[in-house]
This record gives C-alpha cells, structure tokens and sequence, in this order.
C-alpha cells in the first residue's frame, strides 16, 4: 500500500497495486482500506506497519504544511 503526498485541500489518495482505493484524512481511514484488502490491522498500528508506503511525510501529516 502506498499512501501518496497530502493533497493541498488535506488527505491523502491510498493506492494499492497501481489503483487508487480512495481518500484518507486519518489512521482509522488507512485500517480501513487495509481491512478492504484482507488485513485487519488496529489503526493504533497502522503508522508503523511494514506494508505501507508513505510518500512526503509519515502517518502525522495529513494537510499541506503551514505556509504552502
């Protein structure tokens, strides 16, 4: 699972083999889609987990920075 760069109104596109599941703007978003694709994982585990991919900051940045 990649979970792409913030998008400049907030959350980030999540894609999964080449196609885009959807929009997250949290953790519980990300266990969702990560439960649609067969692993139920707690969204209190999801920041760390090893199948995800985060691009241009980590599981806490869901908005564009201050001052973009």
């Amino acid at each position: 699972m990649i979970v792409l760069p913030p998008l400049p109104k907030g959350g980030r596109r999540v894609r999964v083999d080449g196609e885009i599941l959807g929009l997250a703007h949290n953790l519980a978003d990300i266990a969702e889609f990560l439960r649609r694709a067969g692993l139920e994982i707690d969204p209190a585990e999801v920041a760390e987990s090893p199948w995800i991919d985060w691009r241009d900051g980590g599981p806490e940045r869901w908005g564009p920075e201050k001052g973009d």
